[in-house]
């Protein structure tokens, strides 16, 4: 990573230091970032305790009160990173949308996605399982119920929407119950497998053996 970090988005979960001595007065919105980085960073370590801010703030070299200038509370830097969270996610589940037609194979590629970008952020990962925000405000853990509300939604509406497409398909269930409990289940088996990547340390890679399993699901 350079001595100037990207003030994008995808800058925030590299997972890598920040490089925060190499400039003695980062731009505010450089610096918003290397918290955010340093605050991932913190977080995928394996059997990591809950960060603190005067943690967080030694490790960036800076006063607690430098942080605040930045976010008002500790809560609201986990806000920026399921912030991070909801628009990668439900931006490529978009773009999938997009690319593949409706029906089971989008819903597959979905679940994929979902796995992969836990696997390849193991910070985001633990906050995506609540396991980050463990002793946080409440809200937080609320709005991760929400993203696998909204996760579970999309996987509902593109088997519902492929649903013509499998009419050779003897059915038990109309489409719409169909698309439900097929849904509910790809969405625990996405928390399931999250949940057991960061309690394993993330020695347990979401992905494992991820084709036989979805084709077994649907």
């Amino acid at each position: 990573m350079s001595s100037a970090p990207d003030a994008s988005a995808d800058s925030v979960v590299t997972g890598q230091a920040p490089a925060v001595a190499a400039r003695k007065r980062p731009k505010p919105g450089e610096r918003r970032v290397q918290i955010l980085q340093v605050l991932a960073e913190m977080l995928q370590q394996p059997g990591a305790e809950r960060v603190t801010t005067a943690a967080l703030a030694a490790r960036l070299a800076v006063s607690e009160a430098a942080l605040y200038r930045h976010f008002a509370s500790k809560a609201q830097m986990f806000e920026a990173l399921i912030d991070f969270i909801e628009s990668s996610v439900f931006g490529l589940i978009n773009q999938i949308g997009e690319r593949e037609p409706a029906g089971r194979a989008r819903a597959a590629r979905i679940v994929a996605m979902v796995l992969q970008f836990g696997e390849k952020n193991p910070g985001m990962a633990r906050v995506m399982v609540g396991d980050a925000l463990v002793f946080e405000h409440e809200r937080l853990q609320q709005r991760m119920n929400q993203f696998f509300d909204k996760l579970d939604a999309a996987l509902r509406q593109s088997l519902r929407d492929g649903a013509l497409a499998d009419a050779a398909e003897p059915a038990t269930l109309t489409p719409d119950a169909d698309a439900r409990v097929r849904a509910s289940v790809l969405t625990a088996f996405v928390a399931g497998r999250l949940q057991r990547f960061a309690r394993s340390g993330f020695r347990r890679a979401p992905s494992e053996q991820l084709g036989a399993c979805i084709a077994r699901m649907l």
